[in-house]
């Protein structure tokens, strides 16, 4: 009877020796990854007496070899030229390095040039004429937008221009005069129905539009191939139709130098 139960407990502890093997196994992988980490961090140590010495036998190497071309100094340009078949490198300046701009590019930048300056006389425009809370200038990735209030330009309703819109036009005339540049006119209006003179706010948003364009171009004898001009009636709200500032500020003329050369 006892000879069986020593077989038994020799396959329950086989069992157990069995089970814990893997630790084995997961001990190997640790230890490995420990050395690979010790390695890898003295690999990474910089011995900065050999890198001096590889600099100096690098820079020297460089300083003394000729170039491919005959008289040449150096692949540094700095060797002597005494020793050397090269004459040094001619000196150019930073510009002389940079591509030739096309004349495309410096229309652009011409360009860009002349409407930093009408922004800028045009602001100083409105604040001593203490136009602020009437016209209203930002720049616009297309170009620089004046935004011109209907309260100094029209009566409800209409699309006559009134008289004190004249000196703002005016001005604005005779810088339109020196730009190399279109001109975009938009017209714009709140949601309320048009009065009984035009059909809808479209008409009216057009007619307005257009008694601008009218201005520059009867009164102060501009191009009209400098001009564009649309009506958008109420679609491109600027404020809330749902209050009267909102309504207010949707009624407008937005007037756009356009950052695209002319053809």
């Amino acid at each position: 009877m006892r000879q069986p139960t020593r077989r038994r407990r020799r396959k329950r502890n086989e069992v157990g020796d069995q089970r814990d093997r893997w630790m084995i196994t997961y001990a190997d992988l640790i230890t490995l990854l420990l050395i690979f980490f010790v390695i890898m961090y003295a690999m990474s140590r910089l011995d900065t007496e050999k890198y001096k010495i590889v600099t100096h036998s690098l820079q020297a190497t460089f300083q003394s070899g000729d170039s491919l071309l005959e008289m040449g100094s150096g692949l540094t340009g700095s060797a002597d030229t005494q020793k050397h078949k090269n004459p040094p490198p001619a000196k150019t300046g930073a510009k002389d390095s940079e591509a030739p701009m096309s004349e495309r590019e410096l229309a652009f930048r011409k360009q860009e040039e002349e409407l930093a300056d009408f922004m800028k006389v045009i602001k100083q425009y409105v604040r001593d004429n203490q136009l602020d809370n009437d016209i209203f200038i930002s720049d616009e990735p297309q170009g620089i937008a004046i935004t011109l209030s209907d309260r100094f330009l029209f009566d409800p309703g209409y699309a006559e221009l009134k008289t004190g819109a004249e000196p703002v036009l005016g001005k604005l005339a005779s810088l339109f005069k020196d730009l190399d540049a279109t001109v975009s006119i938009e017209g714009h209006t709140d949601n309320v129905p048009a009065g009984p003179w035009y059909k809808d706010n479209w008409e009216l948003s057009g007619a307005r539009a257009m008694s601008v364009l009218r201005y520059f171009l009867d009164v102060s004898k501009l191009s009209p191939d400098s001009f564009q001009y649309a009506g958008y009636a109420d679609t491109r709200p600027a404020g809330d139709n749902a209050t009267s500032q909102g309504r207010q500020k949707n009624r407008r003329v937005e007037i756009t130098v356009l950052r695209q050369l002319r053809q």
